[in-house]
């Protein structure tokens, strides 16, 4: 049964900071509120929409690149392949940061401690900012290794280059960017996080064709646009920041280098850390496993990678909705909110992804042909995909079991689960399969770690949702007054 609270009218302040204190308290009650007592169907399609949009729009315009490049030549297709691992270093970054970071806010902020919360993203937020700038110099100096090292044929390498070049510039927008829009999503501001993104992708898909044919700057133009689009993209969400549309503050002063708080973010931070850093080396071995089989089989492999990152963007971005409604309830001790709502997401999730393997299984031809029309890719492709939707419904209860102990604290099982399906299972399948059925293994591999992820995640999950239910006769928290 949810508990009541009474809100009760705040005395007159006698100074702008108090002003501004007050008015953040009162945002966080009203936030608290609301997380606790709306039905949790409600409370995560309300949350779950912004961030589905976000992720598919941000999304599209990853597919964007791949399908103006696959208008030049298969070879400039599979050089945004081979740096896609480049782009995804990046990114394990700023989301390790990010969800380390917002995993830690939503707990405060289930404790209402406002405050504490504000100098967390702020920490986070100017750590990922050094970072990108490390990455942006050192990955230039080092650009040509880089690029044969992530799996490039020496046809590729030239391109591959000329689209990296451009892309570690973005780094430190980037992986900052990151970091404010998984904080805004867990202070409840998915609308806000939703603005910055969007705009950045659709400013993104507008400009490729601009910079790769009216400029012809062929692949280069592509990373260009991504640049552009991701300056302005952070220029959005950090506007939320500093003029208060958002709950929490970013700024210097708010920086804390304390261990413990390193610790924390770190630590609630290392499933995702442990999941894009493995998702990063995994599909270098799918590049260097292709590389024997030609351009083609890169490029091919590119287009169904760039259409499975589609589908899993609108349950990743589902998830985003579920993991603030755990992390708070959990928190606040609404333990059958949490059962409810895991529940819930996996039902919603697994039918969303049966619906869209079956689309994409039977048109699986169509779209591989629409981003390159080359007939070597398109058979490589193809049965790619099919493999892939055989097991993608899978997907749903892996990802919301990872989602589910990252957003309560659990962060070695939230590890343990990550690690299980990019890399101790994926990264075995695809250099086993490859060896025994070459080029058919490696386009049956991401099936079968699915399959098997899924069967591990089973006994992960069991143990805290029947501790989840031993709490259910527990009384609810008593009405909290607040002043």
């Amino acid at each position: 049964m949810a508990a009541t609270y009474i809100v009760t009218s705040m005395q007159p302040t006698s100074s702008p900071s108090q002003a501004n204190d007050t008015r953040t308290q009162s945002n966080l009650d009203a936030r608290f509120i609301r997380m606790t007592t709306v039905p949790v169907s409600r409370l995560i399609l309300s949350l779950a929409i912004p961030t589905i949009i976000s992720m598919l729009v941000t999304a599209l315009y990853n597919m964007a690149d791949t399908f103006f490049v696959g208008k030049l030549s298969t070879t400039a297709t599979a050089a945004v392949g081979v740096v896609f691992p480049l782009m995804t270093t990046i990114q394990v970054v700023g989301m390790t940061l990010g969800v380390g970071s917002g995993s830690f806010v939503a707990r405060l902020l289930g404790r209402k401690d406002g405050t504490r919360a504000s100098q967390v993203v702020s920490t986070a937020f100017f750590t990922a900012l050094v970072c990108g700038i490390f990455f942006a110099i050192v990955g230039r100096i080092v650009a040509a290794p880089l690029m044969r090292l992530l799996g490039s044929t020496e046809t590729i390498l030239p391109e591959a280059l000329a689209y990296a070049n451009y892309i570690l510039l973005g780094a430190p927008f980037m992986a900052a960017a990151f970091v404010m829009n998984v904080n805004l999503r867990s202070e409840g501001s998915a609308v806000l996080s939703m603005v910055g993104l969007a705009s950045g992708a659709i400013i993104n898909i507008a400009l490729d064709p601009i910079f790769i044919f009216v400029f012809k700057m062929g692949v280069a133009g592509a990373a260009v646009a991504t640049v552009i689009s991701q300056i302005i993209s952070f220029s959005i969400l950090i506007s939320h920041y500093l003029s208060g549309r958002s709950t929490l503050r970013i700024n210097l002063r708010s920086v804390r280098l304390e261990l413990r708080l390193y610790w924390e973010i770190i630590r609630s931070g290392t499933p995702t850390f442990s999941r894009l850093f493995l998702a990063t080396l995994a599909a270098i071995v799918l590049n260097t496993s292709a590389k024997p089989y030609g351009d083609s089989a890169i490029a091919g492999m590119t287009v169904v990678n760039r259409i499975m990152m589609f589908i899993g963007s609108a349950l990743i971005g589902f998830g985003q909705g579920f993991q603030p409604v755990a992390a708070f309830n959990y928190t606040a001790g609404f333990y059958e909110r949490v059962h409810q709502a895991f529940w819930f997401a996996v039902k919603v999730g697994t039918v969303v992804l049966l619906l869209h393997a079956v689309v994409a299984g039977i048109f699986a031809e169509e779209f591989v042909r629409f981003f390159r029309d080359d007939p070597e890719v398109i058979v490589v492709g193809t049965l790619t995909l099919r493999f892939q939707c055989l097991t993608l419904p899978l997907n749903a209860f892996i990802i919301m079991s990872n989602m589910l102990f990252q957003y309560i604290g659990q962060a070695g099982k939230a590890t343990l689960l990550a690690m299980s399906r990019q890399g101790l299972v994926f990264i075995p399948t695809i250099l086993l399969l490859s060896h025994c059925f070459g080029l058919l293994g490696i386009q049956m591999s991401q099936a079968l770690a699915d399959g098997i992820s899924f069967l591990v995640a089973i006994p992960f999950i069991w143990g805290t949702l029947r501790e989840l239910r031993s709490h259910f006769a527990v009384p609810a928290p008593e009405p909290v007054a607040l002043t």
